[in-house]
């Protein structure tokens, strides 16, 4: 199994930049796929970001051009880069695993952007 403890949230004006970080209990470079979530409130869990292990980052529509996913398997981190952040991104972003076959979740932060 995995632990994931996110960190970097915050509060930031529109067109403001913020980096979330995920760091993992164990070596990710085993892991299948890693990535990001969010939810606001009222609404569904959505993707934003996906890393899957030998493969292409995938987006939501939403963030394309705006959002980078990277991992760091020395560090055993994945971060979410997040630029000219618009206050639709308010959520919580929560960062995922798929280790065989189980996804496991990280406890969420909080990202909040002023108009």
């Amino acid at each position: 199994q995995v632990q994931l403890v996110e960190s970097g949230g915050g509060l930031v004006q529109a067109g403001g930049s913020l980096r979330l970080s995920c760091a993992a209990s164990r070596s990710i470079s085993s892991i299948d796929n890693m990535g990001w979530y969010r939810q606001a409130p009222g609404k569904q869990r959505e993707l934003v970001a996906l890393d899957p292990r030998g493969g292409s980052t995938n987006y939501a529509d939403s963030v394309k051009g705006r959002f980078t996913i990277s991992r760091d398997n020395a560090k055993n981190t994945v971060y979410l880069q997040m630029n000219s952040l618009k206050p639709e991104d308010t959520a919580v972003y929560y960062c995922y695993a798929d280790l065989w076959s189980t996804t496991y979740w990280g406890q969420g932060t909080q990202v909040t952007v002023s108009s």
